[in-house]
């Protein structure tokens, strides 16, 4: 890093002027999410088998995992069996869903499913002070078949309940899941934003490898978790 790795001061009104330009970006932008939303609220959906996961009280039907709404948000955590620290990246992605009580006036949930056995991904959960309710699709293809087999990444899962029938609606995975969080849009606010080697930044700015700025699973677990849940 330069040691005056400083963006260029100038007058109120030229910065003002610079502003504006980026907000009519900003906005554009703006639109086309709604855009993107209205299109998401038009998609088809796929009516999906009866499948069984196994929940914190024993085996539980996917559309009971509902519980009484009719929508569901499902994040598939990466799981590596044998694996003290599961993956960074899913464990500091859920750390931060704190409150989703708000969901209920949306008659939704949000809940978490892996492929790690429940005993020992409910562990996990208490190690790292997660705190969204868990699953485990170990003993079901449910995870294969939404794009989160074993040994696989990552991925979101959006359901619909039409009684007792479950539709999938939506799936992401990748990169498409950082709308879905605050961390990065808050680091993206910053006048160095992510300081990632692939980021477009100018030239002199903290730039490091990609990752290397991240929370490992050890140092989430050592501010939100139990240090006494083992495996």
């Amino acid at each position: 890093m330069t040691a005056h790795a400083l963006p260029p001061v100038v007058d109120a009104a030229t910065w003002e002027h610079r502003l504006q330009a980026l907000r009519a970006r900003e906005k554009a932008a703006t639109r086309e999410l709604d855009a993107i939303a209205a299109e998401r609220r038009r998609l088809p959906m796929v009516e999906m088998p009866d499948y069984v996961l196994e929940g914190e009280n024993g085996p539980v039907r996917l559309v009971d995992v509902f519980e009484d709404k009719r929508q569901l948000i499902v994040y598939h955590h990466m799981w590596t069996a044998g694996q003290e620290w599961q993956c960074p990246g899913c464990t500091g992605f859920t750390s931060q869903y704190t409150r989703l009580e708000f969901l209920d006036n949306y008659d939704a949930r949000f809940v978490v499913v892996t492929q790690g056995p429940i005993e020992e991904a409910l562990a996990y959960k208490r190690r790292v002070g997660n705190r969204m309710t868990w699953y485990s699709t170990a003993d079901s293809p449910f995870g294969a078949d939404v794009g989160a087999p074993p040994g696989g990444g990552f991925a979101v899962n959006v359901f619909l309940r039409d009684g007792d029938r479950v539709h999938r609606t939506w799936h992401t995975d990748g990169r498409g899941t950082e709308q879905l969080g605050h961390t990065f849009p808050l680091i993206d606010l910053l006048p160095y934003g992510r300081q990632e080697e692939w980021q477009d930044s100018p030239e002199g700015w903290p730039q490091s490898p990609t990752y290397s700025r991240w929370a490992t699973s050890k140092d989430i677990a050592a501010l939100y978790g139990d240090a006494t849940a083992g495996a």
